[in-house]
């Protein structure tokens, strides 16, 4: 087995692989984000939710914190360190946050997991990466961030007000296992999905549209890799664990749970159970609403399910003290 470091830079070499043909486009998006007009203001799509006028720029550092989050993750599950300190402090110097938690998962009885996760670690080191360039000295630094498995950890509680802990320790620790770890990326995955897409219409300038466009592409792709592989393997309690999953992400981020089973709120969210029997039966890989589109989260919704927090707030779960940024408030 390759010592941390090595597989560290495994990921980078691949990383740069992919950056070196992406290196006029991010030239373009980084001269577009000095030239437009990314002052201008705008508010929330959903007034309700509007806290605050914010800029393009307060819209790509919004989705950076999502992306160290999951950048972090994936990382210390792959090789068991995270992110290099170069890529966590902000454009003007300042350290950036701690992580708590976090370990490396032993895929050797299933490497094709494996090999999954150290493509999505790759991806996320990328978008990481391409977000802070992109934003430059205006990137905001990593906060402190939360991915311990442990029973005092945000996995664990996610898990718990889903009900599916594990019923001897009463933990979910998304390490402990290539399956354990895929449950782990589905509570991000569909999220990340949701956020980007969400985000779509807080943005003014197209060329950061496009780069938004981009990356909801990427992290949809990884969604289908997490929800198919954990379709595959054909067990019932993985496919009921989603769709627990999925309905507690539902209830932070909406109307009430009762009022949603009564069809009053918004459903935005899917586990993995298929429809109909023998024949007839149909997998539901994509989570979609009734024209096929992939649903939508405001960033107060996204934040209400990283703080795990159905109210107001403005830090917990995986982010302790908050994200940074402009954009850091549910409400």
């Amino acid at each position: 087995m390759q010592d941390a470091r090595t597989e560290q830079d495994l990921l980078i070499e691949t990383f740069d692989g992919r950056a070196r043909r992406r290196d006029n486009r991010r030239a373009f998006f980084t001269a577009a984000l000095g030239a437009a007009a990314v002052g201008s203001a705008f508010a929330y799509a959903d007034p309700a939710l509007a806290q605050t006028s914010v800029t393009d720029s307060d819209v790509l550092n919004f989705a950076l914190n999502l992306e160290y989050l999951e950048a972090q993750f994936y990382l210390y599950a792959v090789n068991g360190s995270g992110l290099s300190s170069d890529l966590t402090a902000s454009g003007s110097g300042t350290a950036g946050g701690t992580v708590i938690g976090g370990a490396p998962v032993t895929f050797t009885d299933d490497p094709l997991v494996g090999a999954y996760a150290r493509e999505i670690a790759a991806d996320e080191l990328a978008h990481v990466k391409f977000l802070r360039t992109a934003l430059g000295t205006a990137a905001v630094a990593m906060p402190n961030i939360n991915i311990s498995g442990d029973a005092n950890g945000p996995f664990t509680a996610a898990a718990r007000a889903a009900g599916v802990v594990d019923k001897t320790t009463g933990i979910f620790n998304p390490y402990a296992s290539p399956t354990d770890f895929l449950l782990g990326a589905f509570i991000f995955e569909d999220v990340g999905v949701t956020a980007y897409k969400g985000a779509a219409p807080l943005l003014s300038n197209k060329t950061f549209l496009e780069a938004a466009a981009g990356i909801l592409a990427v992290e949809a792709y990884h969604a289908a890799i997490v929800r198919t592989t954990l379709y595959s393997k054909g067990v019932q309690g993985l496919i009921d664990a989603t769709e627990l999953i999925a309905a507690a992400r539902d209830s932070l981020d909406g109307a009430p749970a009762e009022d949603k089973v009564r069809g009053i709120g918004p459903v935005d969210d899917q586990g993995i159970k298929p429809s109909g029997s023998d024949d007839t039966l149909t997998a539901n890989l994509s989570p979609l609403n009734s024209n096929g589109l992939a649903f939508s989260r405001t960033p107060g919704q996204v934040l209400n399910i990283v703080y795990l927090n159905a109210g107001t707030a403005t830090m917990g779960g995986f982010f302790p003290n908050g994200v940074n940024g402009n954009i850091k408030s549910t409400t």
